[in-house]
């Protein structure tokens, strides 16, 4: 009975919190800033969860939002946890 029950909350998805840094983007040339913060959040959350990450569109949106020669400093992200995959999105 025990394993049943081990097994249903291994199987829930893992929400975690990050507030991740992204001022290293703004060493980068004025026309790969935003790239290069989309890159540093996958690293980021690569080198958190060891697994492969999927960045959401509102993500994704908000770290473009200001165009590609400023884009955030620093922004809080909710990493999904389910299996083998890690889905991020922006924290409300």
């Amino acid at each position: 009975m025990a394993t049943k029950a081990k097994k249903k909350e291994e199987s829930k998805p893992k929400e975690t919190i990050y507030k991740v840094p992204l001022g290293s983007a703004c060493s980068k040339h004025t026309s790969k800033r935003a790239q290069g913060a989309v890159n540093e959040l996958k690293a980021f959350l690569e080198k958190h969860t060891k697994k492969k990450v999927k960045i959401s569109t509102k993500l994704n949106e908000s770290l473009w939002s200001r165009g590609t020669q400023k884009p955030p400093r620093s922004i809080k992200v909710k990493a999904v946890v389910d299996g083998d995959k890690v889905t991020a999105d922006l924290a409300e």
